[in-house]
């Protein structure tokens, strides 16, 4: 200590704050201690040769504990000896003489010291019931000894030689199992019989504890006894039944159910085979044998899944046309194309078919196309979805020797259809993963291919499997990420996005019925007129499919449904200006004017997955040194088409009356709004060369004509994909004009004659064509041939 320690008075004590520990009269008890104050205490206390107050916090959380946080009871206790550690740690070994009380507590100390009073016991040692008690609590004691388990011996001796009741009570308190609190209230007990019985009524549920643990000991170990002297007895039966020629376990009515079942199943030959090999194995294992239960499991399997050939289908190709009609506006092309491939397999039942792939926007209707040709066919339907999936496993299954394994995902739909002549949809096929358990995709090849999959090898089953009776139709956003080879072995047919009238006709026809189902109104309590279908397409939805715009028809139908609940409505009938008070402000406006009126911006036409969508191409120069700057997240294509646009540019300064040293002066900075979007592809390369030509000859472009082509250096305009959802997206943002190239004239005839009919269509065989189109060329002179 550094500083002189004033002398403590005769009633004060030093007190040692301890967590989570109560020292009782007459127990030894080690202290380790961290904190100087503490330390400072316990040495004071050994150099002055006095006692200490062990106290237990009652906030164990407490680094500086004040009296506030201490209890008010605690043990005098003697240090027999203090010991420091290497690693610099404190501690002390007490031993405790008496219980104490604490008065007040003094200042002035570099440790915490007390005014105290000793508390001694309340009760004589010499009373007959205080007697009963101790001699009832040592024979309990000793029984909870016994109890335990390697109980040392001289535990034992120490508790049956301990002589007074109150030294006993404080010994089996301090060393029983029960919480600090729990020893606290014991410590402050001063009146030495009520202090007895609660130490007896612990140990009498100790003993109660420990009673019921040993017989759940002695249970389990009878148990795995009697479950090994079952096995050696059922082994030997089984060897004297075979000596007597009365083989046949225990489960011979189990396994001749089993033969009954493989026999009526109807399966190959060599499946037949496999299952009675593994049906002896599983004759000769016990039903307590672990791999008794895989084998059970597999032969369930073989038994369930559907082995007999489909009934033929009765196709009546009217009635396919009625029920996609009814299912389905729209789709004429894709609907056609459904008909004649059922048309081929009611003439040919047995051939192979094509396999189908369903390729658009989400939100079209592919999933349910799938539904309507079962109902057409009168097949059960089986859906697996593969988006997401990235271990082969999930199509081929797991091996038999894992724990848990299963069949893959097309066997697993085929057991839940019941028959092997479905209609199986290959949901999301685009979305099929690579992982470090193999690739998904190979795995399909086999699936879909006609030539393979009548003897499809599940990884479980390890039996051949046929295919070929199942129609599979597939289903994909986009075709890029297929794989070339899987892409090979199907048919795809391409669904675009509606038009608006289409919309209109879908949301009449199908969705405002769906959300009066889904809301629990009736036709008569709810109405939406035509006005209010088209706002809703027009200014709160921007797609190419239904979703948003039946989810916008919910919200509608949920706010009639709360004005009906509440009585404040009988019926009621939404018009188009009341969707703002429901869905709020339109979302989406008609904004191609405002972004075209000035010089510099073009707008062009993109495909996305979800349908075609405008995009706006912006050109500014600034003074520099002829530098091309390109920004929007442009990919490699793009950039070289903004590099061939301006190339274009600059070898027509004559026909665009500009000077050529001009673009030596400038930085010209190409830029595509909605930056946080990956952009790519050669398409805009006409938007391109319009927006910089305009942007130098400082002539706006005509706001309502978008366009769409690839360019060449000579000029020239080339073809372009995804002409109908481009076409669709320009009439749903407004645009009047659209310049095409010339070569995708044959792809108007896949866009809906009502969107043709409402807009003008200029046809691009080089750029001069579509300069002359959209901007205003009368003082311009023709280029030089």
């Amino acid at each position: 200590m550094n500083q002189i320690t004033p002398l403590l008075p005769d009633d004060a004590m030093v007190i040692v704050p301890v967590r989570n520990m109560v020292l009782f009269p007459g127990m030894v008890l080690p202290v380790s201690m961290g904190r100087e104050r503490s330390i400072s205490a316990a040495q004071y206390a050994v150099k002055a040769e006095r006692p200490v107050g062990i106290l237990m916090q009652r906030n164990p959380e407490a680094d500086v504990p004040t009296p506030d946080d201490l209890a008010t009871v605690g043990t005098v206790a003697v240090i027999l000896r203090y010991v420091t550690t290497p690693d610099g740690l404190h501690h002390i070994i007490c031993q405790g003489e008496q219980r104490f009380r604490v008065l007040a507590y003094l200042d002035g100390f570099d440790f915490m010291v007390a005014r105290v009073e000793r508390i001694a016991d309340v009760g004589a040692e010499d009373d007959r019931e205080i007697e009963a008690r101790y001699v009832q609590l040592k024979a309990r004691a000793v029984e909870v000894l016994k109890l335990l388990p390697k109980v040392p011996e001289e535990m034992l001796q120490a508790v049956q030689g301990v002589e007074g009741a109150g030294m006993l009570a404080d010994l089996v308190a301090g060393y029983m199992d029960i919480k600090p609190a729990e020893k606290q209230e014991l410590l402050e007990e001063v009146n030495l019989r009520a202090r007895l019985d609660r130490i007896i009524d612990m140990m009498a549920h100790r003993i109660e504890v420990l009673n019921l643990s040993r017989d759940i000991d002695q249970r389990t170990k009878a148990s795995i006894g009697q479950r090994e002297r079952e096995f050696l007895l059922r082994e030997q039966l089984k060897e004297i039944k075979k000596k007597l020629g009365e083989d046949g376990g225990d489960n011979a009515a189990e396994v001749a159910e089993l033969h009954k079942a493989i026999d009526e199943a109807g399966m190959p030959e060599e499946v037949a085979k496999q299952a009675k090999k593994e049906l002896k194995r599983l004759e000769r294992m016990s039903d307590s044998s672990a791999e008794y239960s895989m084998v059970r499991t597999y032969l369930d399997w073989l038994l369930e899944i559907p082995w007999k050939a489909p009934e033929p289908d009765a196709i009546d190709v009217a009635q396919a046309r009625q029920v996609l009609d009814a299912d389905h506006f729209g789709l004429e092309q894709v609907k056609k194309r459904i008909v004649e491939f059922l048309a081929v397999r009611k003439l040919k039942p047995g051939g192979h078919g094509p396999i189908l792939c369903l390729v658009g926007p989400p939100g079209v209707g592919k999933t349910s196309l799938g539904q309507s040709i079962a109902r057409a066919l009168g097949r059960k339907f089986a859906r697996v979805s593969l988006g997401g999936v990235h271990d082969e496993a999930e199509i081929r299954g797991h091996r038999r020797t894992y724990i848990g394994a299963l069949p893959g995902n097309i066997i697993q739909a085929l057991k839940k259809a019941g028959t092997r002549g479905c209609v199986m949809m290959l949901d999301e096929i685009d979305k099929l993963g690579t992982g470090m358990h193999g690739d998904p995709s190979a795995a399909m090849l086999e699936v879909l291919d006609p030539q393979q999959n009548n003897t499809f090898r599940d990884n479980y089953l390890a039996v051949p499997y046929d295919l070929s009776q199942v129609i599979f139709i597939a289903t994909a956003n986009v075709l890029d990420t297929i794989p070339g080879p899987l892409r090979d072995r199907m048919e795809v047919l391409h669904l675009a996005g509606y038009t608006q009238e289409e919309k209109r006709e879908i949301a009449k026809r199908y969705l405002v019925q769906r959300q009066l189902e889904e809301t629990g109104l009736t036709p008569g309590q709810f109405t939406i007129t035509d006005e209010a279908l088209m706002s809703i397409i027009r200014h709160y939805t921007r797609e190419a499919g239904v979703r948003n715009l039946e989810r916008q028809i919910g919200a509608v139908c949920r706010h009639v449904a709360v004005r009906i609940a509440e009585g404040k409505a009988q019926t009621q009938t939404i018009d188009a200006p009341d969707l703002e008070d429901i869905l709020g402000q339109p979302k989406f406006e008609n904004e191609v004017a405002l972004r075209t009126g000035m010089a510099g911006v073009a707008t062009g036409l993109a495909w996305t997955p979800v349908g075609g969508d405008i995009l706006f191409i912006e050109a500014s120069r600034t003074p520099g040194s002829g530098r091309l700057i390109l920004t929007g997240q442009l990919g490699d294509v793009m950039k070289e088409s903004a590099q061939a646009a301006l190339t274009l540019v600059k070898s027509r300064v004559s026909a665009l009356k500009l000077e050529p040293a001009v673009f030596e002066k400038v930085d010209v900075h190409i830029h595509v709004p909605a930056g946080a979007v990956p952009k790519d592809g050669p398409s805009a390369g006409v938007a391109m060369f319009i927006a910089l030509a305009s942007l130098f000859m400082d002539q706006a472009v005509r706001s309502q004509v978008a366009m769409t082509g690839e360019i060449s250096l000579r000029g020239l305009v080339m073809p372009v994909g995804g002409i109908k959802e481009k076409v669709l997206a320009a009439l749903a943002a407004g645009i009047s004009t659209v310049m095409l190239p010339a070569r995708n004239r044959k792809d108007l005839e896949e866009v809906p004659e009502q969107a043709r009919a409402q807009l003008e269509f200029i046809f691009l065989d080089d750029v001069e064509q579509a300069l002359r189109g959209a901007i205003d060329m009368a003082a311009v002179e023709q280029p030089v041939p």
